[in-house]
């Protein structure tokens, strides 16, 4: 059996009629450009959101950018983030000239620690960026209750937690604003990228139409120095026909990490564990386990892909090093890096193809534990032989 990491097309299959009849309702209209189908998936979304406004942008990362733009955030500026996330995140804060400062990770939800927030604001400390990571929110109310505490903007880096929630109220909504990425492998996916701002500040996301469109409301009226960062209206008629569909699928990743729980318990393996007050959309499904790369090596002759979700910190990146960090600087993040591993995670993957990886890991783990052993009783021999 083959199992890839995800699977798109199996998706398309099953929504290919009426995926084709919105493309090509946009071809008969062929406002191709802030069409008609932005503006309806931009209300679609903030209602699924339980937000006020949304403003459709080119990618998660365009997301990120416009909203630090649009409060002004930039040179001499401080934003903190979780040491532990993909590599656009803190991107789009030195895109915008700031300083991205960050935090380690709480050990169980991998997530930025609440607990290790408040020592790292310093005076020119202006948002938090909590990243809802693998699909699980972040521990919201004490990360805002510091921030208002501090006079500080939170940003919610949702561009992997579509449709999750954080005690029963989705993502998206909890700060005071949020990015959405919308690549072809999140759980609400474009045919191409795609990305979007949601807020509840009516300001924000006027300032975020301006920004995202060369900074014109009426064509050839400049108000502001902006940018070309607009969501392409055939992209948005794609995930206006998907979006009512995300809450079955994001059930059905939920079914598929419940039985990788399942068979995996007892095993050497540390799968994920899942707050009491969130409800993660699964995104990915990220287990961490001692031989890493002999396991991911393993499943890859067993016809398995899997990925790691990050293999190098950020702050140990070379793009990086003007932040000045080092090896320990974050523990948690660096031990997790080397031990992390997501295994198959999509929609259709279903009990079959479950239990087949689990029952690759599981003579993985056998053939390591009689290695272990073998080893030990040579040991054992050695001294016997010495003594």
């Amino acid at each position: 059996m083959n199992i890839p990491f995800v699977d798109l097309q199996i998706e398309y299959r099953t929504i290919k009629k009426d995926v084709n009849t919105a493309i090509t309702k946009v071809l008969a209209r062929s406002d191709f450009v802030l069409g008609q189908a932005v503006q309806e998936f931009e209300d679609a979304f903030a209602c699924y959101c339980q937000a006020a406004f949304a403003v459709g942008v080119d990618s998660g990362f365009s997301a990120l950018e416009l909203i630090l733009r649009a409060y002004g955030i930039g040179y001499g500026d401080e934003v903190i983030t979780a040491a532990n996330t993909f590599v656009a995140t803190a991107l789009a804060i030195s895109t915008c000239g700031a300083k991205p400062v960050f935090v380690d990770i709480d050990p169980d939800t991998y997530n930025l620690n609440p607990d290790l927030l408040e020592a790292a604001i310093t005076p020119a400390t202006r948002a938090i960026i909590p990243v809802h990571l693998y699909g699980q929110p972040a521990d919201m109310d004490p990360i805002l209750a510091i921030a208002r505490q501090y006079g500080l903007k939170v940003i919610e880096d949702a561009c992997q937690a579509h449709g999750a929630r954080y005690k029963e109220r989705r993502v998206g909504g909890l700060g005071d604003a949020a990015a959405f990425s919308f690549y072809p492998s999140k759980n609400l996916g474009a045919f191409g990228d795609g990305g979007m701002i949601v807020t509840n500040d009516a300001d924000i996301a006027d300032q975020a139409k301006l920004l995202r469109n060369l900074g014109q409301r009426v064509k050839y009226e400049h108000q502001l120095k902006g940018y070309n960062h607009r969501l392409d209206t055939l992209q948005a008629a794609i995930l206006s026909t998907k979006l009512p569909y995300l809450d079955e699928r994001n059930v059905l990743r939920y079914q598929s990490a419940a039985t990788y729980d399942r068979l995996l318990r007892g095993l050497p393996v540390c799968t994920p564990k899942i707050a009491e007050w969130a409800e993660s959309v699964f995104h990915l499904y990220v287990i961490r386990v001692q031989d890493r790369d002999g396991l991911q090596a393993h499943l890859n002759e067993a016809g398995i892909a899997t990925g790691i979700h990050y293999p190098v910190p950020i702050h140990l990146q070379p793009a990086f090093q003007e932040l000045e960090h080092k090896r320990g600087d974050f523990p948690v993040t660096e031990q997790y890096s080397e031990e992390i591993l997501s295994l198959p995670m999509f929609p259709e993957l279903g009990i079959q193809r479950v239990s087949y990886v689990v029952d690759a890991i599981k003579a993985f783990t056998a053939r390591t534990t009689i290695r272990e052993h073998q080893s030990d009783y040579i040991k054992e021999q050695a001294n016997v032989v010495s003594n």
